[in-house]
């Protein structure tokens, strides 16, 4: 319990009040539950949607997409602005952009892409309001929160302090996986046999391809790098389910 309780207070703003032992054994362990967390995400946003039903599409799109960005504090979408500018600003010096990823101002290439992001989520959103199929939004946020699971698998963590060394070196790695095969096997029975196979595949070489840009551009991945990577498979995802 204290291990999910730590994976909800890092990845939501929802009021809790609770005495936690943030030990490193602990910090590993809650991303076990970032998929769990996920799928609260979900339901928050689901709910809101259901209770808006009748109102005007594009505010109701608006206003979850707010909601998402209130629930999640924004951290994921601050990695994206951070590792947006780093990616294009160091020039391919590893050392400069990990100086660039910790720098706290944004840049004109972090701005583009925040905008292009929450308008693609905007769209997607409201194509699925449309279609009286905003349930399948909760699939997003729940296949995004494991991508830190597949990336702590895969990929060397490049910062020697900070809650992520501390996840890098006591994950769990075969309950890790076998939350990964759980999530992927809900999926099939949520979505359907075929779409969810496709789902999967397209967020997998997604995935690839931004730790390829990862490791080419810093050696491995950072707390900002994966929550680009969160950012861009939950864009991934709506954009799957919507087309």
């Amino acid at each position: 319990m204290t291990a999910f309780l730590i994976a909800l207070q890092f990845l939501t703003r929802f009021p809790l009040n609770f005495n936690i032992e943030w030990t490193d054994e602990n910090v590993a362990r809650s991303l076990l539950w970032y998929p769990v967390v996920g799928f609260l995400i979900g339901l928050c946003i689901f709910v809101i949607s259901s209770l808006l039903a009748e109102q005007n599409s594009i505010l109701v799109a608006a206003i979850i997409l707010s909601v998402w960005v209130i629930i999640t504090g924004g951290l994921h979408l601050d990695g994206l602005a951070d590792s947006a500018d780093a990616w294009v600003g160091s020039h391919g010096d590893k050392k400069r952009a990990l100086e660039i990823m910790k720098d706290p101002q944004a840049g004109p290439i972090a701005v583009i892409v925040l905008v292009l992001v929450l308008l693609i989520k905007f769209s997607a959103i409201n194509s699925l309001i449309l279609n009286n199929e905003i349930y399948l939004l909760i699939a997003a946020p729940v296949i995004a929160r494991c991508v830190p699971l597949t990336l702590f698998l895969t990929t060397p963590y490049v910062r020697e302090q900070g809650l992520g060394s501390a996840m890098a070196a006591y994950l769990p790695r075969e309950l890790a996986w076998t939350v990964l095969s759980v999530v992927s096997i809900v999926s099939l029975f949520f979505l359907g046999f075929v779409q969810a196979v496709v789902l999967i595949l397209v967020v997998a070489c997604v995935l690839w391809y931004l730790r390829y840009l990862m490791v080419k551009f810093i050696g491995g991945m950072t707390g900002d790098t994966i929550g680009a990577a969160i950012e861009f498979v939950e864009v991934v995802v709506l954009m799957a389910i919507v087309f």
